[in-house]
């Protein structure tokens, strides 16, 4: 995980592009993931923890008729996080995460359920994953989920 968070710094840094995270359920792993390489601060603008749903619709602009109608563990809601960091930070690039880590469901919607979203220049990509294991397996998942697809994005 480490080798791919520095290709990330190293490949937004030569394109001088700038990126925002907005995490649920990684709980801002995958920003501390892209902070343990030196030189991020070239790249990264910031983040937002954005656990409560009162917090991805206040400061992220996700809708409370999307939350109703989909859950806020969905495409439609990952998607609008990714949105709204992008926006609220004027970034080039954004990734948002949202799902349920366990130990059991939550609003029913199983453990090891995660959306991720990655949104950049001419790139708007949303996976779902179904992953095993505990909260820790689910968390760890899905920050080296996110890494892979914004890699594999960047072309690395």
């Amino acid at each position: 995980m480490i080798e791919t968070a520095k290709q990330i710094v190293d490949k937004l840094k030569s394109r001088n592009e700038r990126i925002a995270i907005a995490e649920s359920l990684t709980g801002g792993a995958i920003t501390s993931a892209l902070t343990d390489i030196p030189g991020t601060s070239h790249v990264l603008i910031g983040a937002i923890v954005a656990y409560s749903t009162d917090i991805k619709i206040r400061e992220l602009g996700v809708s409370p008729e999307s939350i109703s109608k989909y859950g806020v563990v969905s495409q439609e809601v990952v998607l609008q996080m990714a949105d709204g960091i992008r926006s609220k930070f004027g970034s080039d690039w954004s990734i948002a995460t949202t799902g349920v880590a366990g130990p059991g469901p939550s609003h029913g919607v199983a453990a090891g359920t995660v959306w991720i979203a990655i949104l950049g220049p001419n790139t708007r990509e949303s996976l779902l994953l179904s992953l095993a294991g505990d909260r820790d397996d689910v968390r760890r998942g899905a920050v080296e989920s996110a890494l892979a697809t914004l890699a594999r994005i960047l072309g690395l």
